[in-house]
């Protein structure tokens, strides 16, 4: 009897699942795609019907050869490569190529990857959706025409080489509105006044409270009036409030409920992965198709998927997963942990696609514990997707928040009534914060801005309304108020979410596309749009706003998924597209010279070569290697600088520096990649040295530390005498001990909530970064 064909992309997958199927079928893997567009031309008709040529990628002939012969021989073909709209254009591709027997045909789908999964799938065999396959067809194409007639425009206006992507570039042109915000920002002064209080008898441990009121006016802590806005307003606050008595007055206690996070959509789980373990998307989704895809359980299981589908928008749990979470909840951690009904999350997107159930574990009984052996990233994402799942079907969390005020009394009689305002918690149940206690995601004030129970102080239980307490010490403090923050990858991918722009399976590829383009730069896991970067966004703002911004981007997006239900065709989507793009075109290439013209900018610096006789100066030009100062008389006179050019700070660096090489005094040159020590016998000696940061390596102690620029733009610091010292970190090193645990070395951070701060890579205890700050403590 013949046996029966399955089809995947991937070998692993194909090991998987040739397990569970038995000695009936033949498992392959096509290794990917097997068509494309060719990259040689274009290759989409615009006049007729904006078809696509598509073609066999060169090198998968003899793939598609093997896999025709095995299909010829097969009762039955199914076709089960990934359960999305690429997975059903490559399935649709198998079909056209491997398949001569239409009949044979059956398209399957593994959410996923254990015995159970895949039964269910090869017993629910459809047939291939050709809506679905036209949806990722139409986005293919759009795709190529804009990348292919965008990008000879960026070589007219900058330089050959550069290139621009329909989606990509609005994930850009967010960037850099940013870093324009960011310019424009001016901080706003303003001070607080802050109190650590006790009771008279020292019976109780002080707490803190803060000035709130002042009469009838409720102080801001946002830079806006009402608040405390310069020194001499808080001076003179201070003044009034000495030898003040402090009575409280009120004292509220509040029953705060924090809800479990739904379970992971793909998108939030590359932000949490990038949070919380360090993970990029891209590292993020090459893990999780691991999961996906099988990895070695215990003896009895071998191969299994851990994790089910991993690109999906959906928080869709199915009815059999939930009933085993509540079962384990139940066995586990008793009924209290358990809500009366099972949670269901509904998507707050209102363009879901809900095919696929949210990320979840195959099955809970396989505890993160139990599952070491994975190695430690994929047992740490592991991990992750196993609490969320699990907490997201456990209890609310049960906090009792107080509240006590304060009022000054004054002895002199003063006519200013001053309030102040302490705020506390104590968990009274846990939740769901026993499997997944670090999440913060659902308890927001009023403001918006989350409430961490570490920043709320611990209020003693004897307090009581009518005590007198007293003020041990009153300070004020100067703050200035933050630019918004720039985007991580994390916070980028969730306003793309946000936006509608992207979908679970192009999430990683945007991010990473600008910064591998190096219109973008990673520095402290902080998203730089370059020079090149603004200046490409500026000229595809002004000229492609038609097509290149959030608004047009987020309905094609949406015109994508009525192609695949079935309620638009491909050619009223396309035109939709196309029309208004090339206008925009049309309009911008024939002012093309124009545009280049304007991206010149005059310089006041003479020409080294001629200035002396003509007068002329260098203008800012672009190159492959940036901007670089160019006579303004070229090509007549060939005169050329580095934009980036030593100040007197570097020459003062350079004294002393002497060259390894010839023992002749170095100097700071500017190059490709920024700065570096280079000997003044060039060309006679090539010697040259980077630009450390002062610091010795904390690892060999030998070595300097310095700031080094990795392939796709992303900054690092390491070791000078790598590879023999393979010390690395993201983050800037400072050499001051760590007084938990006595690692010889911390790092800068900065967090959105906690602005800049010192933390130990070892085992995280955080310390105040130390600076300038007008502070005044009274006693």
């Amino acid at each position: 009897m013949a046996k029966s064909l399955v089809i995947v992309e991937s070998p692993s997958k194909a090991k998987t699942i040739n397990k569970y199927l038995g000695k009936d079928f033949v498992v392959e893997a096509t290794v990917g795609h097997i068509k494309d567009l060719p990259k040689s031309k274009m290759n989409v008709d615009l006049e007729n019907g904006y078809e696509g040529t598509f073609a066999v990628i060169p090198g998968k002939e003899n793939v598609i050869n093997n896999l025709r012969k095995i299909a010829s021989s097969s009762s039955k073909v199914y076709i089960a490569t990934d359960p999305d709209r690429e997975g059903e254009a490559i399935a649709s591709d198998i079909a056209d190529e491997v398949v001569l027997d239409k009949k044979k045909i059956h398209r399957v789908l593994f959410n996923e990857i254990t015995k159970t999964g895949v039964e269910q799938a090869m017993d629910n065999a459809r047939k291939i959706d050709e809506n679905l396959v036209s949806a990722q067809v139409a986005r293919r194409v759009m795709d190529r025409i804009l990348g292919y007639k965008v990008s000879p425009f960026l070589w007219k206006t900058f330089y050959f080489g550069l290139s621009a992507g329909r989606v990509q570039s609005v994930a850009l042109k967010i960037i850099c509105e940013r870093e324009d915000e960011i310019e424009k920002f001016k901080p706003k002064e303003y001070w607080t006044v802050e109190g650590m209080f006790s009771k008279p008898s020292g019976t109780s441990k002080p707490f803190s409270a803060k000035l709130y009121k002042i009469n009838d006016d409720t102080l801001k802590f946002d830079g806006e009036d009402p608040c405390i806005r310069d020194i001499e307003h808080a001076h003179k606050i201070l003044q009034e409030l000495r030898d003040n008595k402090y009575k409280i007055t009120d004292i509220t206690v509040k029953e705060v409920k924090r809800n479990a996070p739904a379970p992971f959509t793909t998108s939030v789980l590359q932000q949490t992965a990038s949070t919380r373990l360090g993970f990029s998307p891209k590292k993020t989704m090459m893990l999780a198709q691991k999961l996906y895809e099988g990895i070695e359980g215990n003896k009895e299981e071998g191969l299994v998927g851990l994790i089910t589908y991993m690109r999906t928008d959906s928080t869709r749990v199915s009815n059999e997963a939930i009933t085993s979470a509540r079962e384990y909840i139940d066995a586990n951690f008793g009924k209290e942990f358990l809500p009366d009904k099972p949670k269901e999350f509904k998507s707050k997107k209102k363009n879901t696609q809900d095919a696929h159930e949210a990320i979840r574990p195959t099955d809970v009984n396989r505890r993160p514990e139990d599952m070491k052996k994975l190695g430690k990233d994929l047992h740490l994402l592991y991990d992750l997707i196993w609490k969320r799942f699990v907490a997201s079907q456990m209890s609310q969390a049960v906090l009792d928040q107080k509240t006590v005020i304060i009022r000054a009394l004054s002895p002199r009689g003063d006519k200013n009534i001053y309030l102040f305002k302490a705020t506390g918690s104590v968990m009274k149940f846990s939740g769901f914060l026993k499997v997944y206690e670090d999440v913060k995601e659902d308890t927001t004030d009023k403001t918006g801005n989350e409430i961490d129970e570490d920043d709320l102080t611990l209020i003693p239980a004897d307090l009581n309304v009518e005590d007198f307490v007293k003020a041990l010490n009153l300070n004020k403090d100067q703050h200035f108020t933050n630019p918004p923050p720039r985007y991580t990858e994390s916070s980028l991918i969730k306003q793309l979410d946000k936006l509608g722009i992207g979908r679970p399976s192009t999430f990683a590829a945007i991010v990473s596309t600008v910064i591998n383009r190096m219109y973008v730069e990673v520095n402290e896991k902080k998203l730089f749009a370059t020079n090149l970067g603004r200046a490409v966004n500026k000229v595809l703002s002004e000229h492609f706003d038609d097509v290149i911004n959030v608004n047009f981007t987020a309905k094609m997006e949406e015109e994508l998924d009525t192609i695949a239900n079935g309620n638009n065709t491909y050619k009223t989507v396309l035109d939709e597209f196309y029309l208004p793009f090339n206008k925009d075109l049309t309009e911008a290439d024939a002012i093309a010279a124009q545009i280049k013209k304007g991206l010149v900018e005059k310089t006041d610096i003479p020409c080294p070569e001629c200035g002396a006789e003509t007068g002329a100066k260098m203008e800012k030009k672009w190159s492959r290697n940036g901007q670089f100062l160019s006579c303004e008389n070229f090509p007549k006179c060939k005169g050329a600088l580095p934009l980036m050019q030593p100040t007197e700070k570097d020459l003062e660096m350079a004294k002393g520096v002497i060259c390894d090489k010839c023992g002749a005094p170095m100097q700071i040159k500017v190059g490709r990649y920024g700065k570096f020590y280079g000997c003044t016998n060039y060309p006679k000696c090539n010697g040259i040295k980077p630009i450390t940061l002062g610091i010795k390596c904390p690892k060999c102690n030998e070595g300097e530390i310095l700031q080094r620029k990795a392939k796709g733009g992303r900054f690092f610091y390491g070791c000078t005498k790598y590879p023999d010292c393979d010390f690395i970190t993201s983050s800037i090193p400072v050499m001051q001990d760590c007084t938990a645990c006595g690692n010889n070395y911390l790092v800068k951070k900065n967090t959105k909530k906690d602005g800049d701060f010192l933390e130990c890579p070892k085992c995280k205890e955080r310390f105040e970064l130390k600076e300038e700050k007008q502070t005044e403590v009274s006693n």
